[in-house]
């Protein structure tokens, strides 16, 4: 059998090695910077990504005030309070892995659970009256 050949072929793209850098940069946060960083996160999102997450963040913030803003893989995202809160819920934006749609998703610690099966990452294409609703539902009942 010959010997495999070294490719030049990357395991990881740009965007998912500049996930990980972020994620470890917020693992050495203190405590209020979450909220900096998620704005400097909005604030470097192309204009419609950008008009999108910052609805979103004032839908969430209203809808649930007591969850700590943070960032989450360099995304904006949703925590339970306190020193041991978890991340529930975060925004992708499209431009992050340049794909079609946005999306809004749940970590394993949002309470979600409906029966035997449930969605826990929802495609977001436009923030109609419905959708923001919808939104405010999830995040309500991920909350606790």
């Amino acid at each position: 059998m010959p010997a495999k050949q070294a490719t030049n072929d990357k395991v990881f793209s740009e965007e998912e090695r500049a996930a990980v850098q972020a994620t470890a940069r917020e693992r050495k946060q203190g405590p209020g910077d979450g909220l900096n960083d998620l704005r400097e996160a909005i604030a470097k999102m192309p204009a419609d990504d950008r008009a999108m997450a910052e609805r979103i963040h004032e839908i969430v913030t209203t809808a649930v005030p007591m969850l700590e803003s943070k960032t989450y893989y360099g995304m904006p995202a949703y925590a339970r309070p306190g020193k041991d809160g978890k991340v529930i819920g975060w925004f992708k934006p499209k431009s992050k892995f340049k794909v079609r749609y946005s999306t809004f998703g749940f970590q394993p610690d949002a309470s979600l659970d409906d029966g035997d099966m449930w969605g826990t990452e929802f495609a977001v294409i436009r923030l109609t009256p419905a959708v923001e609703a919808r939104l405010v539902e999830l995040v309500k009942k991920a909350a606790g």
